[in-house]
């Protein structure tokens, strides 16, 4: 049963994934909060795997944490270079990171803006102090195997070496064959998280695919179904956000402080794309990590949430649960 339900919105400081508001709901289970925020083109079944991992939230269910903290990676959006330079500066000086994600492949743009960025983003590393410090990027799945190879090619040269790149094709079979064309390590994200099946041949694809698997809790439908994955994969594992408030970013911190090994930098540090929160501080990291605590929201900071959010829209996010809770087996 869930207690309470409350529709938001969110301001971005920076448009992120062609969004500029980003929109959601929390859900109350007795005294604790959870955050449902799949993207509205996502259909419900999708959703409601979001939902599971939203309800693991909300009841508390994380799985034993093995530590209090963990390094993140600065992200930077599809934006020109002077923009780039100034938040890798604010990245590195403010917040202490040493890894910073690039987007890339963003539509409407081209190639040239993508070795402009990732070249503005070192620069603006090296400018820093952080001249040791790593570039990775992330396609979304834009690129053909061809593209791929001949981009990552380019762009490993600008950025002194890629850590990684992130899903540069979308599917599996196309990782796999870029992977054995290429030296940059390859990470899978989409790949499994919109698998309509996690199974023994799924690990099998991955492990053929991938370096690098990139889990998000709440979308995987919780923590500890993304920990259950990590460790059936057997892969380097970086957690991600998924334009999370505060709130939901709890979730992420919880898978990342669960896993055996220490995860890579995680992408934890969208913080720096909202203009506004629900909680009354923006989670920041400090010195390039973030520490595993529980944000619950704030009183005024969700009143404010919830007024930008007009009354359909609040409406069309109530319907929409109602569904998912509907596939769930969940009471309303």
């Amino acid at each position: 049963m869930i207690d309470e339900v409350v529709p938001f919105a969110l301001p971005m400081a920076r448009r992120f994934r062609g969004t500029e508001l980003r929109e959601g709901v929390l859900l109350r289970v007795g005294a604790t909060w959870g955050e449902w925020a799949p993207f509205p083109e996502y259909d419900d079944a999708t959703a409601a795997r979001w939902l599971r991992g939203a309800l693991e939230a909300a009841r508390g269910a994380w799985p034993r944490a093995h530590r209090t903290s963990v390094a993140v990676n600065a992200i930077v959006p599809a934006l020109g270079p002077e923009e780039v330079a100034s938040l890798v500066a604010t990245a590195v000086a403010d917040d202490g990171c040493s890894v910073v994600k690039v987007k890339v492949a963003e539509r409407g743009q081209d190639f040239t803006d993508d070795v402009a960025r990732v070249a503005a983003v070192r620069s603006a590393m090296d400018d820093s102090g952080a001249d040791e410090g790593r570039i990775r990027i992330d396609a979304n799945g834009a690129w053909s195997v061809d593209e791929a190879v001949e981009r990552l090619e380019v762009l490993d040269s600008i950025a002194d070496g890629l850590e990684y790149a992130e899903q540069p094709c979308a599917t599996l079979e196309e990782l796999a064959a870029v992977r054995a064309r290429t030296g940059v390590r390859i990470a899978v994200d989409e790949g499994v998280r919109l698998a309509a099946s996690h199974d023994d041949d799924l690990v099998r694809r991955v492990r053929e695919a991938a370096d690098v698997l990139v889990l998000k809790a709440t979308p995987l439908g919780g923590a500890t179904a993304a920990l259950r994955i990590a460790e059936e994969i057997g892969l380097p594992v970086t957690v991600s956000g998924a334009m999370d408030s505060s709130v939901g970013l709890s979730a992420g911190l919880a898978l990342a402080a669960a896993l055996p090994a220490e995860p890579l930098a995680c992408g934890f540090g969208t913080g720096r794309l909202l203009a506004a929160d629900l909680t009354g501080r923006t989670t920041l990291p400090e010195d390039g990590r973030l520490s595993v605590v529980r944000r619950d929201p704030e009183t005024d900071a969700l009143r404010s949430a919830a007024a930008r959010l007009s009354a359909d829209r609040a409406d069309w996010w109530r319907e929409r649960l109602a569904r998912c809770l509907a596939i769930l087996g969940e009471g309303s």
